[in-house]
């Protein structure tokens, strides 16, 4: 299973900042030792469900510890039978663009 993820802090510090908590939470799932990377919008986590969704739960409670609100933005492909998908969706859409497939098409995956 593929997951895309963002945590916010909503009671942000006066300084209206929330890269801290932000970093927080990403330590977390770079931590967990699944397969992972980080984007300007989404952390991206691999595994089975009850791993990724304790991790997910668990960067969630580290930004809670610094704010009593938190807003969570959640998209997962659930896909069994399937790993290494972090890394392949993006080859199976580098490998269209190779060979010309128009751009801002999706229809690769």
């Amino acid at each position: 299973m593929l997951v895309a993820f963002s945590i916010s802090p909503v009671a942000q510090d006066p300084t209206g900042s929330v890269t801290e908590a932000v970093a927080a939470a990403v330590r977390v799932v770079r931590e967990s030792g699944l397969p992972c990377e980080t984007n300007a919008m989404f952390t991206n986590i691999e595994g089975e469900w009850d791993e990724v969704m304790a991790v997910v739960k668990q960067a969630v409670d580290v930004v809670a510890e610094v704010s009593p609100r938190v807003g969570l933005v959640l998209k997962a492909d659930i896909r069994p039978g399937y790993d290494g998908q972090l890394t392949a969706k993006v080859e199976r859409i580098e490998e269209a663009l190779g060979t010309g497939v128009r751009e801002g098409t999706i229809d690769a995956q």
